[in-house]
Parts: C-alpha cells; sequence; structure tokens
C-alpha cells in the first residue's frame, strides 16, 4: 500500500512533535485484548503520556484497499477526509467505555496527543474510547466517572474517580439492527410535549429594530443595494421580510443595531424610528398571525414527525445510561446520602475527546450540610470544572505554541460540545425529577434533553410543580422524558423519597 508521501505532496509542518513518548508507559499482554499500554508508575490527571507520529493514506486509498484490511481498526479520519494510522503506542491503546485517556488529533504536527484524563496508579491500563459502533464485545465492564464524597473540594467531592460498576443483565434492544429506528410507542420512556410557542398576544418575543418610512418606492432597490453595501444585511433579521406595506406607506427594516444608521443623503429620507420586531420566525399558522401583525415574518412550520427518532442502538446507550445512574444512586444510599443520581454520558454519536466526557454525580447535601448540593448542580459542577482544567491545560500546552489562530484550534473549537455552553447536544439522565433551580441550570447550560426515572409531582421543575422549559421568557426549550420502568427495567431497589424534597 503506498504511503502519504505518494498521495498528497509533502507540506512544512507548522510545529514539530516535541517527543514520542514520556517513558511512563509500558507494553503488557491485556487478558482477552492481546497487547495493551500499562502505567509504569503512578501518573497524575492532565499529563500527556504519548505523542504519536501518523502515517497517512489518502481516501481513495483507504477506500478502495486499506478498510478491507485489518488497518480498518486502528485508523483515525483526520479533519481532510484522509485516514491516519497512528505510530508509536498510538495503536496499541485499548478500549473502555470511559477511559482514563483522552486523545487529540493535532494537524499541525500530524500527530495524535495522548493525555490522561483521570489519576492513574501504577499497573493501571491506559485505555481510550473507540466510540459506540464497535465492532467486537468488550472484555471490561463498563466504568464511569463518579463522585467520591469523601474527598471535599469545596463542592461536596466533585473530584473526578474512576468505579466499577457491575452489570446484572444484558438488558433491553441489544438484538437487531442498532441503526433501526424505533417507532415512538416502544421507545422506553414518554416524552412530554411541550406546547405551541407564541399563540397567544402576550407571548410573542420581540427586539427594538430601526426602520424608515420610504415615500417614493422607486427607492426600495436602492436601499437594498445600500444595505448590502453597508453590511447591514445580517442574519438575525432573516425570519422577517424588509418591506411592510400599510395603505400608501412603505416602511423598510432597517437594522437592530443600538444606534440609527447613515440613510443616503441623495435620497432624502426622513429619520427612522424604532418599532418592536418579532425575534423568530413563526412555527404555527396562529403565531404568524399575531407577529406578522407587528411585521411581517417569515413562516416556517415545524415538518410532521420532527421530533428526533431513536435508533436501536441509541435506545441501548440509553438503557445503559439511566442503569448507571440508578447504580451511582444505590451507592449514594449506602454512602447515607439521598439515593438521587446524576449521569451525562457522551453523546451517542460522538467520540470521546477533551468535551465528550461521562459525569456521574450524586446528592451530597448530606455529608456535605449544604442544601444546594443536589445531584444534578453536582453533575454540571462537576463537568464544568473538568472543562475548564482540560481548557487550561489546552492553553498551557506547548505543542499548542502556535496560538489560538491555528488551523487545528479552530476545528476543535467548531466542534465542541458549545463553546459558551456546557450541556449543548447532551442528553441529561436523573434518577429523580429535577426541582425548579437545578431545571434552571440545566436550562441556562442549554441541556438537549432530560430523562428521569421518578416523577416529583410536588417540587420537579420538568412538569411537576411547574415546567421550565416552557414559561414565558425562557431563551431556551429542551426535551422532558420519563423513563418507563415496565419497557425496559433499570432499578433494582432503588427507593422513592419524600414527594416534598426539592431534587
Amino acid at each position: 500500500m503506498a504511503s502519504s508521501s505518494s498521495s498528497k505532496p509533502a507540506t512544512p509542518l507548522s510545529t514539530s512533535a516535541e517527543h514520542l513518548n514520556s517513558s511512563v508507559c509500558v507494553i503488557k499482554i491485556a487478558e482477552g485484548k492481546s497487547r495493551g499500554v500499562y502505567a509504569s508508575r503512578p501518573i497524575t490527571r492532565n499529563t500527556t503520556i504519548e505523542i504519536s507520529p501518523v502515517l497517512f493514506f489518502s481516501k481513495e486509498e483507504y477506500e478502495n484497499h486499506g478498510k478491507y484490511t485489518v488497518l480498518d481498526h486502528y485508523a483515525f479520519k483526520w479533519a481532510d477526509g484522509r485516514m491516519a494510522l497512528a505510530l508509536g503506542l498510538g495503536s496499541l491503546f485499548n478500549h473502555s467505555d470511559t477511559p482514563n485517556v483522552s486523545f487529540t488529533l493535532d494537524s499541525t504536527t500530524d500527530s495524535i496527543r495522548y493525555t490522561t484524563v483521570s489519576d492513574v496508579n501504577t499497573g493501571d491500563e491506559l485505555q481510550i474510547f473507540y466510540g459506540h459502533k464497535l465492532w467486537f464485545s468488550p472484555v471490561d465492564e463498563m466504568q464511569h466517572i463518579t463522585i467520591d464524597t469523601r474527598i471535599e473540594d469545596g463542592w461536596g467531592g466533585l473530584s473526578a474517580v474512576i468505579e466499577d460498576t457491575e452489570s446484572d443483565c444484558e438488558g433491553p434492544f441489544l438484538d437487531g439492527n442498532p441503526d433501526e429506528i424505533i417507532p415512538d410507542e416502544d421507545l422506553p420512556f414518554t416524552r412530554f410535549k411541550l406546547p405551541p410557542e407564541e399563540e397567544e398576544p402576550g407571548s410573542i418575543r420581540t427586539v427594538q429594530a430601526w426602520v424608515v418610512d420610504i415615500p417614493d418606492p422607486r427607492h426600495i432597490t436602492t436601499m437594498l443595494k445600500w444595505l448590502k453595501k453597508n453590511g447591514l444585511e445580517t442574519p438575525d433579521l432573516g425570519h422577517l421580510k424588509r418591506i411592510r406595506k400599510h395603505g400608501d406607506t412603505t416602511t423598510f427594516l432597517l437594522t437592530t443595531a443600538p444606534d440609527p444608521p447613515s440613510l443616503p443623503e441623495e435620497l432624502n429620507l426622513p429619520q427612522p424610528v424604532q418599532t418592536p420586531v418579532p425575534n423568530s420566525s413563526a412555527l404555527t399558522q396562529p403565531s404568524l398571525h399575531l407577529k406578522s401583525a407587528l411585521w411581517p415574518t417569515v413562516y416556517t412550520p415545524r415538518r410532521k414527525g420532527e421530533s428526533e427518532g431513536w435508533s436501536r442502538g441509541k435506545v441501548r446507550w440509553a438503557w445503559q445510561a439511566m442503569k448507571t445512574t440508578v447504580e451511582a444512586a444505590i451507592n449514594a444510599r449506602r454512602d447515607g446520602e439521598l439515593p438521587i443520581a446524576a449521569h451525562i454520558p457522551p453523546p451517542y454519536e460522538s467520540l470521546v475527546d477533551l468535551n465528550q466526557r461521562a459525569f456521574t454525580a450524586c446528592d451530597t447535601r448530606r455529608s456535605t450540610n449544604h442544601p444546594l448540593r443536589h445531584a444534578a448542580i453536582n453533575a454540571i459542577r462537576c463537568m464544568a470544572d473538568y472543562r475548564a482544567s482540560a481548557d487550561l491545560l489546552r492553553r498551557a500546552s506547548p505543542s499548542k505554541s502556535m496560538g489560538p489562530e491555528s488551523s487545528f484550534d479552530s476545528a476543535r473549537d467548531e466542534s465542541q460540545n458549545g463553546t459558551n455552553y456546557l450541556l449543548t447536544s447532551r442528553t441529561f439522565f436523573i434518577t429523580h425529577e429535577p426541582c425548579i433551580m437545578c431545571s434552571m441550570a440545566l436550562l441556562h447550560s442549554r441541556v438537549k434533553e432530560v430523562v428521569y426515572l421518578y416523577p416529583m409531582t410536588k417540587t420537579g421543575g420538568c412538569g411537576g410543580s411547574a415546567c421550565l422549559p416552557t414559561l414565558n421568557g425562557v431563551n431556551h426549550r429542551f426535551g422532558i422524558c420519563t423513563w418507563n420502568e415496565e419497557k425496559a427495567p433499570v432499578v433494582r431497589d432503588v427507593p422513592h423519597i419524600d414527594p416534598t424534597i426539592d431534587v
């Protein structure tokens, strides 16, 4: 098979990888896995243990030859479509559902950097995450990040430790095509149907915009060209039409900028004025009627059956995530805590990286004697602390000396799990319906959806005493699902708690 030099002209790298291996790793035979990489001494989290150069194959080479060989189980997909084979130790790391090593693809050095994401003891195997669609059955049981309540860090023990969990059943949705879409009525949870948005006069959300009357309709074309030339044709007004006609008056929409723009002097137009306009398109006919009364609005109805379909493989992933959540609650009760736990798995479709880890936390109000240590808040805080430490590591890493403008950093920032929000694209699993405080934290974190097992009708913020994403004035809506224990059992002996407790 041809090497990358024959398929792509060599280009100088902006930065050279500073080393290959830091000598903290040894290769051993892993039982049931062939060779594996192990720690030769204790390694602290956020330690770079390996930088592997890569051998490239063009997309055509790989499609025609490489994928039909053993390379298909070892190659990484590069950003430009090429396939990369990691040299050094890079191809010897075994898989774990929740690994202790993360990797990043660095196009500026044509290498892959491997970094520990938790403290590692001497003799521990160093493992990475291959993805959810495995071509083999993992030897080890699933592991997950959980909260050690014995460690006080100011937030009731939000230090991540690796802890084994036991699996006493194979679970549902195992057999069959993992890509098959499961009908809604067969899903192991019930979806909460959010009410239509902005269908009452007082519910229309608006923003102030500058408009101007145009006495001569012939000037509209000139204004459209002027708008484009001055950079005022921005996406924030793409859901509105530029012109409103009312009798003999034609009004032109300009901008939502704080200050009025300077209009073309030759047109001798009146001074712009501000008026409220809808800040989003209309999803329903009633909404369209109300919004267009303020300003002509674009109609973008939701397609039939727009709710995301769940494949058999994704349902299996959800069952495992909920089972992990329940097991954490059982362990919490054993430690004297309230049996409440939350779990944030990596998105089903993604590979793990510095921002795609799993986090599990339990309620620690009893051990910390602190009323805000709810499971959901602990899990969100754990994820926030982890991301902060990962970002600090990335900024401090010598190999990133090329600066934030590098193509690697730009591509990585675009693929992050929401640059400004923690839970974008994440599904949040929790044993009990989160309270209003926790539901608001989830809303502000831009969670994709929340799945809970036990409704809390007196205190819950996801349909119990209130439903946060349906309230007027909130700027985000997330999905809500209630787990159906009869369709997909996950509970062994987690008790219901006092219904008046804020979860």
